[in-house]
């Protein structure tokens, strides 16, 4: 893993999701083969493969202590592209550095990671007055997870985290995003350690060749993501857990 240090000149980006988004990181330790943040790389000049690089912006807490004095108070998603809690956080603590900015100044939060790293923090979480936190979750097939997320937490460890999360009183979810195969059977895993649940489905191409080789292309068709929707619909409903299906 190339590991460099680097000067953002920017830090709070405008978001289609929330109003901010805050990226301490560019590249990703994960090596997820669906990743759409492969277009990073138009942008920063990397002719290294995705997932065998991490820039880390040693200035992002010094420039967003400056930007967020300067611009309307809105929702910050830390973060938008690449994972905030990846592995390089514990050394560099960028991510715990922005949030301690964001906590001072009073301003909104949607953090979203794989990690468990994000634990560390929970003595900041909890003093925001607004605040949530979700992990990404794909499927409940940890044999699926090593396939699609060969270097990213086990499902076990994003269950666990939640499930701490909702019992320190955080506000949680979880993004059943990209929904792969197995996914359905996190539905009563999850139903009492989040307060709601985001769905969406594979909507990129990167991950094709993966799909082929291990013969799941059904998981890819229209009538797989029309009986999903309904499956999770319903079950959820049934463990009166709000769900956003995104498709």
């Amino acid at each position: 893993m190339i590991i460099k240090e680097v000067y953002a000149k920017t830090i709070l980006s405008k978001s289609k999701v929330a109003d901010y988004t805050v990226n301490p990181y560019v590249g990703c330790e994960h090596g997820c083969t669906y990743c759409y943040a492969h277009f990073m790389k138009r942008f920063t000049g990397h002719r290294e493969p995705w997932s065998t690089f991490v820039d880390v912006k040693i200035n992002a807490a010094t420039l967003l202590n400056r930007e967020v004095r300067r611009k309307k108070l809105g929702r910050v998603w830390v973060s938008g592209v690449c994972d905030p809690y990846q592995p390089v956080e514990k050394k560099y603590e960028i991510t715990r550095m922005c949030l301690q900015v964001l906590l001072k100044q009073g301003w909104p939060v949607t953090v979203q990671t794989k990690s468990p790293l994000v634990l560390r923090d929970l003595d900041l979480l909890r003093q925001f007055r607004e605040i949530e936190v979700g992990l990404t979750v794909t499927t409940a097939n940890e044999n699926f997870r090593r396939i699609f997320e060969p270097n990213s937490p086990t499902i076990r460890e994003r269950i666990e985290t939640l499930e701490r999360l909702n019992s320190a009183g955080v506000e949680t979810f979880a993004m059943i995003a990209p929904l792969l195969p197995g996914a359905e059977k996190l539905v009563p895993i999850l139903c009492n350690k989040v307060d709601h649940v985001l769905i969406d489905k594979m909507n990129y191409h990167y991950a094709d060749w993966v799909y082929k080789k291990y013969g799941l292309e059904y998981a890819l068709t229209d009538t797989f993501f029309k009986e999903k929707k309904k499956e999770f619909a319903t079950a959820f409903e049934g463990c009166n857990v709000p769900c956003q299906i995104l498709f």
